[in-house]
């Protein structure tokens, strides 16, 4: 398997929630079945059925992120050579070319994406058209509701 880059940071939040799901939310989980089946007839049993649903999406969840993280390039933003481009980790300002609105991203590994954190994976449409362009370019990509012109504001390194 391919190792994918990872920030720092994402790779600490990361093993913060495996850790969380490992000592809280599986106890919890195993706790509700135990519950669940001291009720008897586990066929017609709706609690069991949605605590069992539960541990299969929480160990996929943790197994996918074992694996993710036993691949993961964990690079240090703050040490990365850029000289003012913009590379994997760089946090950018832009401004809508259309509406003038501007946004802030990080450009993150895909593991630790996160659109409301405003942290946009590097194989992202968007992401890939800022790699290697600097303040002051245009860039244009292809989004889910049509083209988008952004100009490039600001760059930066915060790890």
């Amino acid at each position: 398997m391919k190792r994918s880059p990872m920030t720092a940071k994402g790779a600490e939040r990361l093993r913060a929630e495996v850790e969380r799901m490992k000592s809280v939310d599986r106890p919890r989980i195993i706790a509700a079945i135990a519950e669940a089946r001291a009720h008897g007839d586990l066929s017609e049993n709706a609690e069991y059925h949605a605590a069992r649903e539960q541990q299969s999406f929480l160990e996929g969840r943790i197994k996918e992120l074992e694996a993710g993280l036993s691949y993961a390039e964990v690079i240090d933003v703050a040490r990365l050579p850029a000289n003012g481009k913009i590379v994997f980790g760089a946090t950018v300002q832009l401004a809508d070319e259309d509406s003038g609105e501007e946004v802030t991203y990080q450009i993150v590994g895909d593991l630790e994406a996160d659109i409301k954190q405003r942290l946009i994976s590097v194989s992202s449409p968007i992401a890939r058209a800022l790699i290697g362009k600097s303040e002051g370019d245009s860039i244009e990509f292809q989004a889910p509701n049509g083209m988008k012109n952004y100009e490039v504001v600001a760059v930066r390194y915060i790890s």
